[in-house]
């Protein structure tokens, strides 16, 4: 069952345009949505999870209509929404129990089989009558996923899933995600790049409500060999490397600052190659797609973007 997505736009009343005729085909598997916070990520899963109406455009899944056929839309999807709330004083058992009658399994044989399933899947079968209010935060995301999965969804929406997570849970997390792109469409947004590089087939590139690029994550980084070029500066040189060089990313290494430069050739003096990875890719397109942007330091690995 394929996504299809064509020209989706959408302006809000405070005259940001969230999306700009957004157009993508994904197939069924992992897909990442990579883009930084503010990219116009939220707005599609929230649109395609039809919880909001685009301006324009059109979005089928299969042969279903994602933007008149509604409710048929959501008895097949799956979705994990940046926040979401649990009652703190019910137990994981008792919650997906109730969400699974919500969800039409009405038969209490086959509901208490399905909840014990999806708790064994989610690796809390048991913690499953802790209190939810004591889950720690990647429990609280495998809890959603959990919730998500009633059903056996065909599309799965998973939105900024592992900020916030510890490297543990965090890997946990994902090898819960990796064992779900088997079945059906699961688009995991994130603005975290290894978190694509790690489990994604396919993958867009979104900034400012618009596809930068849309590409198979391995021939994107292999496009960039040979053309990623590093150098170690003075913090006071930073400004004229700018002025004279494409930068994407700066670093600091023991008091001074490492560079990475796009360039089909040898930049100058003092370069040398480095082996390109998704990071690279992300920032080469993000500076075509808007020249201001670049990476101040290693913050992207830990969760979160710096622009300047």
């Amino acid at each position: 069952m394929e996504l299809q997505i064509r020209n989706i736009s959408k302006t809000y009343a405070n005259g940001v345009h969230a999306l700009k005729a957004v157009t993508l085909t994904i197939p069924p598997g992992m897909y990442g949505l990579l883009g930084p916070n503010g990219a116009g990520k939220s707005t599609l899963m929230r649109t395609l999870a039809t919880l909001q109406e685009p301006d324009a455009g059109s979005i089928r899944l299969g042969s279903l209509d994602v933007l008149t056929q509604k409710d048929e839309v959501r008895r097949t999807l799956g979705y994990l929404p940046q926040e979401f709330g649990v009652y703190p004083k019910v137990s994981a058992e008792s919650l997906l129990d109730h969400f699974a009658v919500l969800k039409g399994i009405t038969e209490r044989r086959s509901r208490k089989e399905v909840v014990e399933a999806l708790l064994r899947q989610t690796n809390l079968w048991d913690v499953r009558r802790q209190k939810l209010g004591g889950y720690s935060g990647g429990m609280r995301q495998r809890f959603g996923v959990a919730v998500a999965l009633l059903g056996n969804p065909k599309l799965m929406i998973v939105d900024e899933p592992t900020a916030g997570l510890d490297p543990a849970e965090r890997v946990r997390f994902l090898n819960l995600l990796s064992e779900l792109g088997e079945n059906s469409v699961v688009i995991l947004s994130t603005h975290i790049v290894e978190d694509v590089t790690e489990l994604c087939t396919r993958m867009a590139i979104i900034n400012r409500g618009e596809i930068l690029v849309e590409a198979e994550p391995l021939r994107a980084v292999e496009a960039l060999k040979g053309k990623i070029w590093r150098r170690v500066i003075d913090r006071s040189a930073l400004a004229d490397m700018e002025r004279e060089h494409a930068v994407i990313s700066t670093k600091l290494l023991a008091g001074r600052t490492v560079v990475n430069v796009h360039a089909d050739s040898l930049p100058g003096a003092g370069f040398e190659p480095v082996e390109p990875d998704l990071e690279d890719v992300y920032f080469v397109h993000l500076r075509a797609g808007t020249p201001s942007t670049r990476v101040t330091d290693q913050s992207l690995r830990a969760g979160r973007d710096v622009r300047s």
